[in-house]
């Protein structure tokens, strides 16, 4: 028998999310050094080492996440029922700019870790302010996450304009990069970065060969005030001084015309859809269906919390799910299976390490989300894909293993106690309320 570091034995069904969604009923899987060492049924007698009971689980690969803003859950319900615009600029603009500071982001991302880990997502793609307060609570802690400064023509909390926001990215990137944090670079969107920012962001994820994560034809309002100002759409926009390519990952991409969503095929940009999000500030529908026919990698995002709000990419998968049949009047639209896809393979691909994670296969990071199928909202279990994605809640996961190393056991997050997640939330609220 070989030594291994943990065994995960008698799961229900295991459902890797492989390219032919290879399944195992009463499976097993073997963790070792990290990774997923075997997988299938009857390995027990093949291993030995510390062994985790799994009865009444499903096992999925780490959901993904591929596009947040963690630290704005101190923000979270601010200028609630406001059209984008008048709630980045009325009301979480001007909060920003008066407290976020390295401690404010450590505070805030520590919240928005406990709520990822609790919902299941074990990688997560951020654009925020003091990444480095990010990466050091990931390294603490030991989650992924695919961090990126918010780069903006004008004065940010963090940096007084782009060039600045340029260079700490750069900084980060040589200070920072591990298994843990994977840096990346974020022009915030096309019209709050010049051309001359865009190229430049681009210079730099060619150089070092990171994802560019960009906001993108989010509203119809961006539209509009790109076309004015360029005489072009957005996604065109982009296409014109040469930024779409392999590594851009766009957010939201709700406004796209027939010929942009071509130009995103052709140019094999991923997207990130935020559905959620994207109701709540009347953004829109982005055309999902139209683009996953296109052979377009859509992955899922559920956008920061203050515009969200919450966290949980089981109930945003969900929505996504539902939201396009209701638009399109067709329930064979976005099924169950290409719903929890873009959680996890194609959260993958997004972010270009479906060779590290994204499904569960011999030699991949041992990143596993294990689902209580004990609930009885998830009963009977005919479909595991349907229930997941129409009966499952995040509050029903109950096992997170990031790396081989448990991250919550029995719904309990273990790096971080929920009463500190509170006691943080009530603290900030308290100082923004009172300044």
């Amino acid at each position: 028998m070989e030594r291994v570091d943990l065994i995960l034995t008698d799961i229900k069904i295991i459902l890797t999310m492989d390219e032919n969604f290879n399944e195992f009923k009463d499976g097993d899987i073997v963790i070792k050094d990290g990774k997923i060492h075997d997988i299938g049924t009857n390995l027990r007698n093949k291993y030995y080492g510390k062994t985790l009971v799994c009865k009444d689980k499903i096992a999925l690969p780490g959901l993904i996440n591929t596009h947040t803003h963690g630290a704005m859950t101190l923000l979270r319900g601010l200028g609630s029922d406001n059209p984008l615009n008048v709630w980045l600029e009325k009301y979480i603009w001007p909060i920003e700019g008066k407290f976020v500071s390295y401690d404010f982001v450590k505070d805030g991302i520590k919240i928005a870790v406990y709520e990822m880990l609790r919902n299941g997502i074990t990688t997560f793609v951020d654009m925020y302010f003091y990444e480095n307060a990010v990466a050091d609570v990931l390294n603490e802690i030991g989650m992924r996450g695919v961090l990126s400064t918010g780069i903006l023509d004008f004065p940010t909390p963090g940096a007084k304009n782009a060039d600045e926001g340029i260079q700490k990215t750069i900084n980060f990137i040589k200070e920072y990069s591990s298994d843990y944090v994977i840096p990346a670079i974020g022009p915030h969107a096309p019209y709050t970065c010049s051309p001359e920012t865009l190229k430049k962001c681009m210079d730099v994820a060619e150089k070092y060969g990171i994802l560019y994560h960009i906001h993108l034809s989010e509203t119809e309002n961006e539209v509009k005030t790109v076309k004015e100002r360029f005489g072009k759409t957005p996604i065109e926009h982009l296409e014109s001084i040469g930024i779409l390519n392999h590594l851009v990952l766009a957010a939201h991409v709700v406004h796209p015309t027939e010929k942009e969503i071509e130009l995103l095929k052709k140019r094999d940009v991923k997207v990130s859809h935020c559905p959620e999000s994207n109701l709540k500030l009347a953004s829109g529908v982005s055309p999902v269906p139209e683009m996953l026919k296109e052979g377009i990698v859509v992955s899922i995002g559920t956008d920061g919390t203050a515009s969200n709000d919450d966290l949980d990419i089981i109930g945003e998968i969900s929505t996504a799910a539902k939201l396009h049949k209701g638009v399109k009047m067709d329930p064979t639209v976005l099924n169950s299976k290409e719903a929890l896809v873009m959680a996890t393979r194609n959260g993958a691909k997004g972010i270009n390490m479906y060779d590290k994670v994204g499904s569960l296969e011999v030699g991949k990071s041992a990143d596993i989300t294990l689902i209580d199928a004990s609930e009885p909202h998830l009963n009977p279990l005919y479909d595991p894909y349907t229930q997941i994605v129409y009966s499952g809640k995040g509050s029903d996961v109950d096992t997170v293993i990031i790396n081989g190393e448990i991250k919550v056991l029995n719904k309990d997050v273990l790096p971080i106690s929920r009463e500190e997640v509170l006691d943080i939330a009530e603290f900030w609220k308290n100082r923004i309320e009172n300044n």
